[in-house]
């Protein structure tokens, strides 16, 4: 229930903002500067390196894929067409974002403009290009909107640039060469996050929705959903708790209706 009071709560965050005269925001976005801090990360040294390899290598598996599956008479598996939707376009733009976190230590938001005018590539291409590397599993995009000066009540959001983060596709693992695969993770690291993840759980569950707005964002927008989660909260409560105005009837079995057996 908290969770979905709080998503119906940026849902009325989004669009009273919209409504104040500001352009409208695609869903899934989040205010820049809210989450930044939680979203990217710095790579390893040769993380990038290695990436860009496996991307490479994604385009020939992809192929391969789409041989077999014509050669056998059968429909790809998801898995198969994630890989054939990987270009050499897609990869010359993963180049592009993976120089980015290179240099900026993982923060990584260029708009389709950039990426276009430093790749030689269509925006269209470059759109293209982002859906597939998500898809397969090279990277995640978070959608972000920003607040802009205008006339009228009310704020004004526009959408702006997303961020990028570089992650390793999981599970097309198989599908790549042995050399470009990651070791396993220890069992013993891998008890001890999913413990982590357990007792992040259990704490979320035990929040209100206010408490859950702070502890998910910062920031203007968190600020605002904090104050509509005190609100949500406040009107879960009505009804709930004792009042000397309005004490409600109490359970028949501690005082029976008239002629009812004593």
């Amino acid at each position: 229930m908290t969770a979905l009071a709080l998503n119906q709560a940026v849902a009325i965050a989004l669009g009273s903002a919209a409504r104040g005269g500001g352009s409208p925001v695609r869903r899934g976005s989040a205010e820049a500067g809210s989450f930044e801090h939680l979203f990217f990360a710095a790579p390893a040294p040769g993380a990038c390196d290695r990436l860009l390899r496996a991307a490479r290598a994604a385009v020939d598996a992809g192929k391969r894929g789409r041989r077999t599956a014509r050669l056998e008479g059968r429909a790809m598996t998801a898995a198969e067409a994630a890989l054939a939707g990987v270009t050499a376009a897609a990869v010359r733009v993963y180049e592009e974002l993976l120089a980015l976190a290179r240099l900026n230590r993982g923060r990584v938001f260029p708009g389709y403009d950039r990426l276009a005018e430093r790749t030689a590539l269509g925006r269209a291409t470059v759109a293209r290009a982002l859906n597939a590397l998500e898809a397969a599993g090279f990277l995640e995009r978070r959608r972000r909107y920003r607040r802009v000066e205008g006339e009228g009540a009310g704020p004004r959001i526009a959408q702006t640039s997303n961020a990028y983060r570089p992650t390793w596709p999981e599970r097309l693992a198989d599908f790549l060469p042995r050399r470009l695969r990651l070791a396993p993770v220890p069992v013993c690291e891998a008890a001890r996050a999913r413990d982590a993840a357990g007792e992040i759980a259990a704490m979320r569950a035990t929040l209100n929705c206010r408490q859950l707005a702070e502890a998910t964002l910062d920031g203007a927008l968190g600020r605002a959903l904090a104050r509509l989660g005190a609100q949500i909260d406040a009107g879960a409560n009505v009804g709930t708790r004792e009042s000397h105005d309005d004490p409600g009837t109490l359970p028949e079995y501690i005082f029976p209706a008239a002629g009812g057996r004593s």
